[in-house]
């Protein structure tokens, strides 16, 4: 009996020695990434691709049908323009996937999950728009923070607190700014602009992420131009276009920080 208190102590002294440790070396990885770089040339060194894949995340599903208007579902417009920017994009080389490929119920949780077991990645969540008042026009939000389940489990320990706080909702800004550009440009639809909003697979993932509100099945208007099979082509080719001149900008290494210019709101 004796020995086995013994080595219970014993027990309880190592891990705490080993709290006491992990707490002083995070403190000491904290305080070198804390120091100063000196500046490091690039001239030399190829611009990084900034993302290999996109995942087309088509709102609704299954017994979910969102918006609606007559025998429009918007569950089935989102799937028809997801899978047109799914054709564009891999036609231009930019591998993708798919949240649901057909009239499937995917949860938001499993749409966030699968944007954040996929690698170096971008999410584009397409959505039609519903309202009581008579209005129209195309809008496209972004989450103004952005923290992925697994980020937060490790955020209170300061040797992963550099990697886990590190944001990419400027980025998010900037690739909602491009699609909501295009869209305007092509489809000469109404811009409603970009717009912070938490929506749960905007916040939930650990990439650039945005949602497109591609128009209002409540607008008489923006109803009869989403019947037409030439209008959504259109809307498929603005947002493909605005996600192929992020990922251009990000090339050039010329993406701005911040988005505060007109169309912004």
């Amino acid at each position: 009996m004796f020995s086995r208190r013994l080595l219970r102590g014993a027990m309880q002294n190592i891990v705490a020695w080993l709290g006491v440790a992990l707490m002083l070396g995070s403190f000491v990885w904290w305080q070198i990434l804390a120091l100063p770089r000196p500046a490091t040339s690039s001239s030399h060194t190829a611009a990084p691709t900034p993302f290999t894949l996109v995942v087309l995340d088509p709102g609704h599903g299954g017994q979910d049908s969102g918006a609606s208007c007559g025998m429009v579902a918007e569950k089935d417009l989102t799937l028809d323009i997801a899978q047109r920017v799914d054709r564009l994009l891999q036609a231009q080389g930019v591998a993708t996937l798919m949240t649901r490929v057909g009239d499937s119920y995917v949860s938001l949780q499993d749409r966030a999950a699968v944007t954040n077991r996929a690698r170096d990645c971008i999410l584009v969540s397409i959505h039609f728009n519903e309202g009581k008042k008579v209005v129209g026009g195309v809008e496209t939000y972004f989450a103004e923070h952005q923290t992925a389940p697994a980020a937060r489990t490790v955020a209170w320990i300061p040797f992963f607190r550099g990697a886990a706080s590190v944001s990419p909702a400027l980025a998010s800004q900037s690739l909602a700014r491009f699609i909501q550009e295009a869209m305007v440009a092509r489809t000469k639809a109404p811009d409603r602009g970009t717009k912070a909003e938490q929506f749960f697979v905007l916040a939930n993932v650990a990439v650039p992420a945005v949602l497109v509100e591609a128009g209002f099945l409540s607008s008489k208007e923006d109803l009869a131009n989403l019947e037409s099979n030439d209008y959504r082509e259109q809307m498929a080719a603005a947002i493909a276009e605005g996600i192929l001149r992020y990922r251009e900008v990000l090339k050039e290494r010329q993406l701005p920080l911040a988005v505060d210019g007109p169309g912004t709101e």
